[in-house]
């Protein structure tokens, strides 16, 4: 889909019918025919508004013959039956002496706010446009990040009343997310501190301060990105702990209750013989047998628990003297 925008003299965005010079095409997930037809009109190489429909691009600048490209990921949210997924696409943003063009496989929140007018953009600065979209980029991750955040702490106290796969597979997501966006937004600051290095930017006092708080939100975006993965993959590790000391506590418990039973059916096993046994066809023999067998289950119950409970983890001396130092 294709859609052209141009800043009037009120600087509000509208919707064009026809390329105008100085205007913003606006592309997502567009056809061969739609690439072929804006090359044209734009004088862009069709390579490079193709470059951000291979989801798998990496951010980067390229120049070639007074055309500029700025190639950056940006957060995607997708809806799907277990919930929403947290990803990243790429997406160009491509001008002349021409306009200004946008490609990206889907719509993008940051564009919708210039095209509703909500952030105030002119066509005619494309370095302006470019610097204004790497700032509302940064910030969208930063709100991404902050639901990522919510929506672990709601799964953990899911997880907290009980342990199910679900809440399990949600918590893997969340924290492959988090590697993506971190991957994501080193790629990015790649591409702005090459974008700091513009002589526009470099001399421009406006366009200055625009990159330096893109900058520092992307920045921003960098270390709670890196905080939030190492709590989410450190509670992930605890959880799998618990899971391992809670199989462990139940295959002791089986462990004991075999040993107890085997009991009884060994003294059973012993009295079922075809051979002469104890007791032989006195009616008080059933009894005395079933006593015999309740007097050593009794006994190896008490000793098996006893047993158990003295099992203690001992600690390292050279852990024991440091928190004996520590005391001290």
């Amino acid at each position: 889909m294709i859609k052209y925008f141009k800043t009037d003299e009120q600087k509000k965005m509208r919707r064009l019918e026809a390329f105008e010079e100085g205007c913003w095409i606006d592309m997502f997930n567009p056809t061969d025919d739609e690439i072929e037809d804006t090359s044209l009109v734009s004088g862009i190489p069709e390579e490079m508004l193709k470059a951000a429909l291979d989801e798998e691009e990496t951010a980067r600048i390229e120049r070639d013959e007074g055309v500029f490209m700025c190639l950056m990921d940006t957060p995607t949210i997708t809806d799907t039956d277990d919930g929403d997924t947290y990803e990243t696409i790429p997406l160009a943003l491509i001008y002349n002496e021409k306009c200004i063009v946008t490609v990206s496989l889907r719509g993008n929140p940051v564009l919708a706010d210039f095209i509703s007018n909500r952030v105030g953009v002119d066509t005619a600065k494309s370095v302006y446009f470019i610097l204004t979209f790497m700032l509302g980029n940064a910030k969208r991750f930063l709100s991404n990040l902050r639901q990522i955040d919510k929506k672990s702490l709601r799964v953990q106290a899911e997880l907290h009343r009980s342990m199910k796969n679900k809440e399990l597979i949600q918590m893997l997501e969340l924290e492959n997310s988090l590697v993506y966006f971190s991957t994501s937004l080193s790629s990015n600051m790649s591409v702005y501190h090459k974008m700091g290095k513009l002589p526009l930017v470099t001399e421009n006092e406006e366009y200055g301060d625009l990159y330096e708080d893109a900058l520092i939100e992307t920045r921003q975006a960098v270390e709670m990105c890196n905080i939030y993965r190492d709590i989410l993959s450190g509670t992930m590790d605890a959880y799998a702990s618990v899971i391992s000391n809670n199989l462990n506590v139940v295959m002791k418990l089986l462990a004991v209750i075999t040993l107890i039973i085997s009991i009884p059916t060994l003294v059973a096993s012993l009295w079922g013989m075809n051979v002469g046994v104890p007791f032989e066809g006195k009616l008080w023999g059933f009894g005395v047998v079933i006593g015999i067998c309740v007097v050593l289950t009794a006994i190896c119950s008490f000793i098996l628990i006893r047993a158990t409970n003295s099992i203690k983890i001992k600690t390292p001396r050279h852990l024991k003297h440091r928190r004996r130092r520590g005391r001290d």
